[in-house]
């Protein structure tokens, strides 16, 4: 029977390699910047919710049906961490630079560092909150820093709540549902809420170019399907403090990815970055496992 230690090294590996992905996409996310973004957001679900409600059905008997609480967050969750994640994160971008919006993001860690501990009636520990602080630092140093408007600041702060939304939200579900049907679950609701958008949108509706339907795949298979079963399956072995600290490898994968592509070499500060966000991970908690979703 895996021990306690494999399933946190599980989790472990699990976490980093959402948070990879995620990083090195944001190449393949700015391919989509002049297509409607609610239109290419219904298409990204869509195709997720193909392959990811098909594996659900597949899981047997064991908690079929959400009840009626799981359905009730399931919703929010989809509500928050997808829909309005993503307007909040595009409007932001378009009052305020990269930089901003990605460090005030970076700040995932330190919310879930204090939110997962109280919201399960635990106290969060120093050692985590120091890691979580160097985490947020470093991601802040590799990003950079800029300037934008108050619409802008107000939308990245948004953004934020909404990143940290993503992970607490599921926290309750996955012991009952699991990692497939939660990431199902979730897909498939986002898809009328950015349908209905899209329908008002004054943007007007068009095929993707090749490059765009490249992206939306990319995007709806890997980044979807692939990411999100990987950060839920490591949430039901982390808690999400300790997950949390992995979202410093997003800037950091991203600036070190750009860099590459652009066979540039990374700059002192990104360095320096990277070198606070691994000193974090190494100083997180030791003893953080959950008890494994269902499989």
């Amino acid at each position: 029977m895996p021990t306690a230690t494999t399933f946190r090294a599980t989790g472990t590996l699990q976490a980093a390699a959402a948070m990879t992905l995620l990083g090195c996409s944001t190449g393949v996310t700015a391919t989509l910047s002049s297509y409607p973004v609610a239109a290419g957001q219904a298409l990204r679900y869509t195709l997720a919710a193909a392959v990811l409600l098909p594996l659900a059905r597949r899981q047997g008997r064991l908690a079929a049906r959400p009840t009626v609480r799981e359905g009730a967050l399931l919703l929010a969750l989809a509500a928050t961490g997808l829909f309005a994640f993503n307007l909040l994160m595009v409007t932001a971008l378009r009052h305020t630079d990269p930089a901003v919006v990605g460090s005030i993001v970076g700040c995932t860690p330190l919310l879930l560092g204090v939110l997962g501990p109280l919201l399960a009636r635990r106290r969060p520990t120093a050692r985590l909150l120091l890691a979580a602080g160097l985490v947020v630092i470093g991601a802040a140093l590799t990003q950079g820093f800029g300037s934008g408007d108050t619409v802008g600041l107000l939308c990245a702060t948004g953004t934020l709540l909404c990143e940290a939304a993503f992970s607490l939200l599921a926290v309750p579900l996955l012991p009952r549902l699991g990692p497939i049907r939660v990431s199902a679950y979730t897909t498939a609701l986002a898809v009328p809420l950015f349908a209905v958008t899209a329908a008002v949108d004054p943007a007007p509706l068009r095929l993707p170019t090749i490059a765009e339907l490249l992206a939306l795949l990319f995007l709806g298979l890997l980044m979807t399907c692939v990411a999100f079963l990987l950060w839920y399956s490591a949430l039901s072995r982390l808690a999400p403090e300790h997950a949390g600290l992995f979202g410093g490898l997003i800037p950091l994968t991203a600036a070190l990815s750009g860099a590459v592509l652009a066979s540039t070499a990374p700059t002192p500060l990104q360095l320096l970055g990277a070198a606070l966000v691994t000193a974090a991970l190494l100083l997180g908690p030791t003893r953080t496992t959950r008890r494994p979703a269902p499989a």
